[in-house]
């Protein structure tokens, strides 16, 4: 089967946004994220490899979205907002920031930073939209007040097309955070506007509408809405649609704001010979747009509840399984159209990102189905998922796309014929490779590695090299180090790095916390678990130009430049 991922021997770097510096609780897609492609380039490294960009919900998972198309608020930079003149200092004393010094030129806000502070969600969702919606406020009154065709028809919904040129933002020839202003005090944002909303109505005008929804019903789910807002198709949702129109442009205009930053930084990536590896979560969260506006490709009862829903039987490292709880597809009604909701979902990740991993790929052979009622991972069981199907249908319509495949967990013969078939390269994690308690830990070893596959020192699953050092069974430790012909343990992460390079994988991606000799308190999440997740940032300097030349000199030596 052809494969479509190329052979060049290459590295990069695995590091959500949320992960990088920044003094306001989160990482942006500001400067710091430019310095990082810059650290990325002088490195030698080929890819930046992010978790999902959409907006996260309870749990701030970013594999448990309200929307799978939209981008996530809290990644929109303070510092471009301000340099695009649409927030003022005030503003940022009002979200409880302490500014020392503005910069108009570059929109830069000097502020203390801690160091490796950790992403505070709560301390977010209670201020950051304050300053968000002062942004969309001038926005609104600058460029869409005195432009009627924006506030008409609001009552006939639009279906449109995804947009064939990015999304519909206006992004040309970035130079850095002060390029992006350039270009946004230089473009006729009111048309640019105009045309991202209406080459991405299909998902815009929904979502914005699911979330203006949320916010007027206090944050509840969409099942506990009153007055027969539960559903999508109800006159009284089109009614709510008519009298809250500027609160539904909030929406877009984040929207708006985000893509026009986020294009901005991918262009300034593709200029430094960066490719972005982006990241489709396999399912959608019962709490989207995605299934309040689509229930019939879900398999929902009546009442529009899950039937069953996702999650794993048990294993040795959970005696209980796992549930995860997302709404299962009904993949018979998505094979009728020629699974058209998938085809549109993977086209559209493919122009935000130049490679992507699809999360869960061995849920296309066979998924796990849990009762919903019960919550019970011990009473799931195996249902055939669309196989080959899918995939052939997707090489139909779309042709072949840069596809990784997370093919780790349980995997049958039928899971291994499907990545076969489809061409994708499979992942292979080090780390499993030592670790006793999974039956295929082998295939792990990186003497199994092949040339088609992504090789990676560890996921966001998985602790970092150093703490899985310090607690991983003495068994596993003395293999790991005996395998790898290891000494001591001065430099392990580096040496088990160097061991990942030298393999014949065509890409390797190292996590970011290994680069930078940190242990546990870096994990990004633990699977099962909840509270400490997905809050890793990293420290202004950790990326400097002495990392970049060691890294750039072990990338040399395993001819992967």
């Amino acid at each position: 089967m052809e494969t479509n991922f190329e052979y060049k021997r290459s590295c990069g770097v695995l590091m959500h946004i949320s992960s990088l510096p920044s003094p306001y609780g989160i990482g942006t897609m500001g400067k710091e994220a430019y310095k990082f492609v810059d650290f990325l380039h002088d490195s030698g490294m080929s890819y930046w490899q992010l978790l999902p960009i959409c907006p996260t919900s309870y749990g701030d998972s970013p594999y448990q979205s309200y929307c799978i198309y939209a981008g996530n608020p809290y990644f929109i930079d303070l510092d471009l907002l301000y340099g695009m003149g649409l927030i003022c200092k005030k503003d940022f004393e009002q979200a409880g920031i302490n500014t020392d010094d503005i910069n108009a030129d570059c929109g830069n806000v000097s502020i203390a930073e801690p160091s490796y502070s950790y992403v505070d969600y709560g301390d977010l969702y209670k201020k950051r939209y304050a300053v968000l919606k002062k942004a969309a406020d001038t926005f609104f009154e600058k460029f869409i007040e005195n432009h009627s065709e924006f506030i008409e028809n609001r009552s006939e919904r639009k279906e449109g097309y995804l947009s064939s040129e990015k999304s519909g933002v206006n992004t040309a020839g970035s130079s850095g955070p002060q390029g992006t202003i350039l270009r946004f005090r230089h473009t006729d944002i009111t048309q640019d506007y105009k045309r991202f909303c209406a080459e991405n109505a299909i998902w815009l005008d929904s979502y914005s509408l699911f979330m203006a929804l949320k916010e007027y019903n206090g944050g509840e789910s969409w099942y506990s809405w009153k007055d027969g807002c539960s559903r999508y198709e109800s006159p009284r949702v089109s009614a709510f649609e008519m009298s809250n129109v500027k609160n539904i442009e909030f929406w877009k205009i984040t929207q708006y704001l985000f893509f026009f930053q986020w294009f901005a930084l991918k262009e300034y990536a593709e200029s430094r010979n960066i490719g972005i590896i982006g990241d489709l979560p396999i399912y959608v969260s019962i709490d989207s747009v995605d299934v309040w506006k689509n229930p019939e490709l879900f398999q929902l009862d009546e009442n529009r509840m899950p039937k069953e829903v996702s999650g794993c039987p048990p294993d040795n490292f959970s005696k209980e399984g796992q549930l995860w709880g997302n709404p299962l597809y009904d993949w018979e009604r998505m094979e009728r159209d020629d699974f058209k909701w998938w085809i549109r979902r993977i086209e559209y990740m493919c122009k935000i990102y130049d490679v992507l991993r699809i999360d869960h790929f061995r849920g296309f052979e066979s998924y796990y189905a849990i009762p919903y009622k019960t919550g019970d991972a011990l009473k799931g069981r195996w249902k055939q998922g669309p196989g080959m199907k899918i995939f052939n249908a997707l090489f139909k319509h779309s042709g072949r796309k840069r596809i990784i495949a997370e093919d780790l967990g349980f995997l049958t013969e039928g899971v291994k014929n499907l990545l076969k078939n489809s061409g994708f390269p499979g992942m292979k994690v080090i780390e499993i490779a030592f670790d006793s308690r999974d039956p295929a830990a082998k295939d792990y070893l990186p003497h199994n590695f092949i040339r088609n596959c992504v090789a990676y020192t560890g996921t966001h699953d998985n602790d970092t090299l150093l703490g899985w050092l310090s607690s991983a069974s003495e068994a596993d430790v003395n293999f790991a180090k005996a395998y790898l012909r290891i000494k001591d343990d001065s430099a392990f992460n580096w040496d088990v790095i160097a061991a990942l390079l030298a393999t014949v994988a065509s890409t390797c991606i190292i996590q970011a916390q290994d680069l930078l000799d940190l242990g546990s308190e870096a994990r990004m999440n633990t699977p099962s678990t909840v509270g400490k997740n997905w809050k890793w940032r990293a420290n202004k300097g950790d990326f400097n130009s002495r990392l970049a030349k060691k890294v750039k000199e072990m990338l040399t030596l395993y001819n992967r430049i």
